[in-house]
């Protein structure tokens, strides 16, 4: 196996012969080029499937590279080579200008790809990981549901067999990209007779499928992220099913693993420290209680890349996702607040009103988008309970929703 060293010269020479550089100094690139800082897109539909046909491409072009699936093995078009290394060429990859990602790379590289990896079969791993990991297709998840949304056991979405093949009604909702996406995992009811964290079963789902039908929802920053999922009589094979029928609590858990534990690279998504200290410069920060909210996102920024590197070593080690996500998930979150309070701050009025200037309305699609992880991948309680109770060894919070689902108050 190559060294991290020789990996990094190789990356920087294709990067240079495919990229071009951003400028070193922050503070010089003032003025020039993107200032979007969103956390969610605020664009329309033909704009950001512009934006994912760029990304796709992109994509593709480095897996055909050997830089798209690094830590992934070479069976399924991946380098085979460790989390340093994929770590190194992410690190350089920042210093260039390359399109924008999308939140369905995430959910299908990071998520559903490594859940399909563990608890799919052998013909569910070759039909999808190669072409997920490549993003030729993308996926979303349909967990949430408008009667369950933190308490995602509680879940009434129907799944009922029907020979080789399964009958899905109901609803989802808060299904990040699902207007983009060819593929959904689908966790359903099965089984309304047992307790609620029992009799539930996971599917992949194609989205074209007769009887999907998805309603984008247009959020407070604009944008139409999220959506709405109707399934009516929709039929699923069996084959697309994943793990044992009435486990589909184990594989759900495990793709909520993955969720959390990748919010350990807090830099991509939203502005950061690179932009609040541009920010800072260009404005002037001389208050010291300013200075102080900076101070405070670039600790933030170096807490989150130090919890980043536990949860690497962890997985390096072979352990699974665990609770140290969920704090992982919650700093996350926290420093997307950090930094809208501290782009308040500096810019004051200006973040008001619509003038034209060069980085500073656009502040408001992160200060407005922040909002939304406090729900996304778990509620902010959520990620303490599990905290509590899994890292901490705390009693559990009394229940009484341990009879079958059936009976429970809806």
């Amino acid at each position: 196996m190559k060294s991290v060293e020789e990996f990094s010269e190789e990356a920087r020479t294709w990067l240079d012969a495919n990229a071009s550089r951003r400028p070193v100094d922050a503070k010089s690139g003032w003025g020039e080029g993107s200032d979007d800082v969103s956390i969610f897109h605020n664009l329309a539909y033909e704009d950001e499937k512009a934006l994912l046909d760029r990304a796709k491409a992109w994509q593709q072009k480095k897996s055909d590279a050997g830089f798209g699936a690094i830590t992934w093995p070479q069976a399924w078009g991946g380098a085979g080579l460790t989390q340093a290394h994929k770590d190194a060429f992410e690190d350089l990859e920042m210093e260039y200008v390359t399109p924008d990602n999308h939140e369905t790379f995430s959910i299908t590289q990071n998520l559903i790809a490594p859940t399909i990896n563990l608890m799919g079969t052998d013909e569910q791993r070759e039909l999808f990981m190669r072409r997920f990991l490549r993003t030729e297709e993308l996926c979303c998840q349909l967990f949430s549901e408008p009667g369950s949304g933190s308490d995602l056991a509680s879940l009434s979405t129907r799944a009922e067999r029907d020979g080789d093949e399964w009958v899905i009604n109901g609803q989802k909702v808060w299904s990040s990209g699902a207007h983009f996406a060819e593929w959904g995992e689908l966790i359903t009811r099965t089984d309304p007779d047992v307790v609620k964290h029992a009799g539930m079963t996971v599917f992949m789902l194609k989205m074209d499928t007769p009887g999907v039908e998805i309603r984008p929802i247009r959020q407070m920053s604009g944008g139409s992220s999220f959506c709405e999922v109707f399934f009516n009589n929709v039929r699923i094979p069996d084959s697309m099913r994943i793990g044992e029928v009435g486990e589909g609590w184990k594989v759900t858990l495990t793709t909520l693993g993955f969720e959390r534990g990748n919010s350990t690279r807090m830099h991509r998504i939203g502005g950061g420290w690179r932009e609040i200290r541009a920010l800072g410069e260009h404005f002037g920060a001389d208050d010291p209680l300013i200075r102080q909210k900076m101070v405070d996102v670039y600790i933030g920024e170096r807490v989150g890349e130090m919890s980043g590197l536990r949860t690497q070593a962890s997985r390096k080690a072979g352990a699974a996702p665990g609770p140290e996500g969920s704090i992982a998930k919650l700093a996350w979150v926290q420093q997307l607040d950090r930094v809208a309070r501290t782009a308040e701050a500096i810019l004051g009025p200006r973040v008001t009103a619509d003038t034209g200037d060069w980085g500073t309305w656009a502040w408001t699609q992160h200060i407005l988008g922040a909002p939304g992880y406090h729900i996304a991948g778990g509620s902010d309680e959520i990620q303490r309970n599990i905290m509590g109770e899994r890292a901490l060894g705390l009693p559990m919070e009394p229940r009484a929703d341990r009879g079958p689902w059936r009976d429970l108050p809806r």
